[in-house]
């Protein structure tokens, strides 16, 4: 089997619904398997060299590494944020059967 390189990738959105209309997005063009939304989580962060704080929601995403070019392309198009926090993690390891699942799922 080919092998493929696994990522977890986090976005931040303006709230659930921005969050849900992401998540149907990329599940129907199969860029990523899968989408969990956790509905509030408070942000810290400066911007325009003010502190600053949001509640967002948080996307957590597993998906292949050869498609994040595309999945920043595809968020950027719909985010309401001018810069919206779309970064990856590797993954490292993990339930082989899981990880095969993503290829079965994702394009």
């Amino acid at each position: 089997m080919e092998q493929h390189n696994y990522i977890v990738v986090f976005i931040t959105a303006r709230d659930t619904e921005e969050a849900q209309k992401i998540a149907k997005m990329l599940l129907k063009r199969r860029q990523v398997a899968c989408v969990n939304i956790v509905p509030e989580v408070s942000s810290h962060f400066w911007w325009q060299d003010k502190l600053d704080s949001a509640k967002e929601s948080l996307l957590v995403i597993k998906t292949k590494d050869s498609l994040l070019p595309d999945i920043v392309k595809s968020v950027k198009k719909i985010h309401s944020y001018g810069v919206p926090e779309i970064i990856a993690l590797p993954i490292v390891g993990g339930n082989q059967d899981y990880l095969d699942w993503i290829d079965s799922e994702v394009i």
